[in-house]
Formats: structure tokens, C-alpha cells, sequence
């Protein structure tokens, strides 16, 4: 390195000097110079003899700063996106939960609305398809389906049943 940048020790206090000044930390001004130097390694066959040293580490000090910064906006950009999506997603195991209690409430339907519904919600039959199925007019699936699907909304806004501690506090 030293054949083709010289006097990269004499800068290495100006660079640490910017460095601090553009992380305000000492750790992250010493790990900046760190990455600007491997870096000026790595592109040294882009640095022009006669060109002067000090100015050229400094724009790869100031551009691996940059790079930084923006990489941490987007790590913070995921992370609250991430945060956010967590708390809008229900977690898996309510999801369990509510198809659980989603499949139960369809299993109590009454055995014709269920097979209604099955044929028109779930296998998507038309109506006409469904009752030759079922062997009953049209009409007596529409308002099957609907009764159904009544059930289904009623059932899903009853009040929610907890748990409750045996022998705790909340016994009645």
C-alpha cells in the first residue's frame, strides 16, 4: 500500500478527527476509519499519483459515513415497519384459536344449514347447483345459507367466554 498511497499513517489523525466529528463516538469514529481505510485498500487502484492523499481518504471516510447512516435509516425503516405488522398481525396461535372456533361454531350449524353453506361457501356452487345436490328448491338453499351465515354472526358477536382461575380471586 505504501508504493501506491503514501503517508497513509501521517492522516490517520485527521482522519480519526473527522471521523469523530461526523459520529460524535469515539468507538464508532474509530470503527468509520477502520472501513474507510480497508476500504481506500480495496480502491487504491483508483487513487491518481500526484493526486493529494488527505482529501481523497477523507471522501471515502465521508462516503462509508454516509453509507452507514443511510443503512441504518433502512434497518430502522424495517424495524418499525416490523413493529408496526406486529402489532396489526395476529399472532399465530390466535389465528389457531379463532379457526378453531370458527370450524366449531360451523360443526354446531344445524345439518342442513351446514351442508348449505358447505356447498355454497366452501365448494362454490351456485345456488341451482346446490339444490339438485341437495335434492330441495333453490329457495330452501338461499334461505339455509342464510340462516347459516346468520348463525355464524351471531355466534361470532357473543360476548367472549374466559377463563377464569379455579378457587382464584374471580370465583364466584
Amino acid at each position: 500500500m505504501s508504493a501506491k498511497l503514501p503517508r497513509v499513517t501521517e492522516t490517520i489523525a485527521d482522519l480519526r478527527r473527522y471521523a469523530l466529528a461526523l459520529t460524535r463516538n469515539g468507538q464508532d469514529a474509530e470503527d468509520l476509519v477502520q472501513e474507510a481505510l480497508t476500504r481506500a485498500y480495496a480502491r487504491r487502484a483508483s487513487f491518481r499519483a500526484g493526486q493529494p492523499l488527505r482529501p481523497w481518504l477523507m471522501s471515502i471516510l465521508h462516503n462509508v459515513f454516509v453509507d452507514g447512516v443511510r443503512s441504518q435509516q433502512v434497518r430502522e425503516r424495517h424495524e418499525r415497519t416490523a413493529a408496526t405488522a406486529a402489532d396489526f398481525a395476529p399472532a399465530a396461535q390466535e389465528d389457531a384459536a379463532q379457526l378453531s372456533e370458527v370450524r366449531r361454531a360451523f360443526l354446531d350449524l344445524p345439518d342442513d344449514q351446514r351442508e348449505a353453506l358447505h356447498l355454497v361457501g366452501v365448494e362454490g356452487l351456485t345456488y341451482s347447483e346446490a339444490s339438485q345436490v341437495l335434492g330441495v328448491p333453490e329457495g330452501t338453499v338461499l334461505s339455509r345459507v342464510s340462516r347459516a351465515r346468520q348463525a355464524l354472526r351471531n355466534r361470532e358477536q357473543e360476548p367472549i367466554r374466559r377463563l377464569r382461575i379455579v378457587g382464584g380471586a374471580d370465583a364466584d
